[in-house]
């Protein structure tokens, strides 16, 4: 796709969620059961859970705005919404009397609607303010972050989240073009970093660099740590997590968690050498879309879905 300033925005609405009925199918659904949407966007994912539940109850999160006036066109008295950020699920499911569900749904990143909408600077294609924020609550921007960290910070940030083998070199660049011209919009940092871009693979390079900005941002990494450690918590003993990662940094934590039982470290044991973890892979490799559903949306392509069922307490 090209990356063009000029080309015009996708029209208005959400795309439909990829591999939805692949997520679906991995829930299980109960009808009479109590599921999550952590990651609510268009609201694709919510609409189809409800379709499978009589009785039951789904609770959906979200920080975006927007998201909160898709949520409100939902009429469905087994539908609950929180608009917040899913670091704090276990929180906001107690808020509403739910101690354990039976099943959890995170499709990660950002959605197809906060991408095609220049003014929340998510997008390499589009010219718009550099901003990246999904609560739009918050007060650091990707504008604040090129403009204000410290070289070394910027260095770590690129090196870590955007995965640059010139980490460092983007660093310096910036720090020393903002003495003069602070960044302020997204062609702003396209002009500057095609000087550094490998050639040929400028817009990979430029959607790497985005990345990084929109994971700092937004506490990404954190947050989703923080999301996957409570799913244990709450998950009942047979329910399913079900997780969908579009770049390797959360497809690495979702599999480690899901294998260790943390994001970071090796696997706990207990005194007679069993394994500590709350969850166990139903597949052992990830669910990937389709030919033909990446032939008609670009973004599957780099999508990988992940399943896991919650173990017996007394196996743990």
């Amino acid at each position: 796709m090209s990356e063009s300033s000029s080309q015009q925005p996708a029209a208005s609405g959400y795309h439909k969620p990829v591999m939805l009925q692949e997520c679906i199918d991995a829930l299980q659904i109960q009808a009479d059961g109590i599921y999550v949407d952590v990651t609510f966007g268009g609201g694709g994912h919510s609409a189809e859970i409800l379709r499978y539940i009589k009785g039951g109850r789904l609770i959906a999160f979200d920080q975006d705005e927007d998201a909160k006036r898709e949520a409100e066109k939902i009429n469905s008295s087994s539908f609950t919404f929180c608009q917040a950020n899913f670091m704090y699920m276990k929180k906001y499911l107690k808020l509403n009397g739910v101690t354990k569900v039976n099943g959890i749904l995170a499709d990660l990143g950002i959605s197809s609607h906060q991408i095609d909408s220049p003014e929340r600077g998510f997008s390499t294609r589009f010219d718009g303010p550099l901003d990246m924020r999904m609560d739009q609550t918050i007060s650091l921007t990707a504008a604040k972050v090129l403009n204000e960290y410290s070289e070394d910070q910027l260095h770590k940030l690129f090196g870590m989240y955007g995965e640059l083998k010139n980490a460092k070199t983007v660093a310096r660049l910036i720090t020393q073009q903002r003495v003069n011209h602070p960044f302020d919009r997204t062609e702003d940092l396209k002009a500057a970093l095609r000087t550094v871009a490998p050639r040929g693979k400028e817009n990979k390079y430029f959607a790497q660099v985005f990345q990084a900005l929109r994971i700092e941002v937004n506490a990404e990494m954190k947050a989703l740590e923080n999301f996957l450690h409570q799913c244990g918590e709450v998950m009942e003993t047979g329910g399913r997590l079900v997780v969908m990662s579009y770049h390797s940094l959360e497809d690495r934590m979702v599999k480690n968690y899901i294998n260790k039982g943390k994001v970071f470290g090796e696997v706990d044991k207990d005194f007679f050498g069993n394994e500590l973890k709350p969850f166990e892979a139903v597949y052992r490799k990830p669910i990937e879309a389709t030919e033909e559903e990446i032939s008609g949306n670009s973004r599957a392509r780099s999508a990988k879905l992940r399943v896991a069922a919650k173990l017996a307490e007394i196996n743990r």
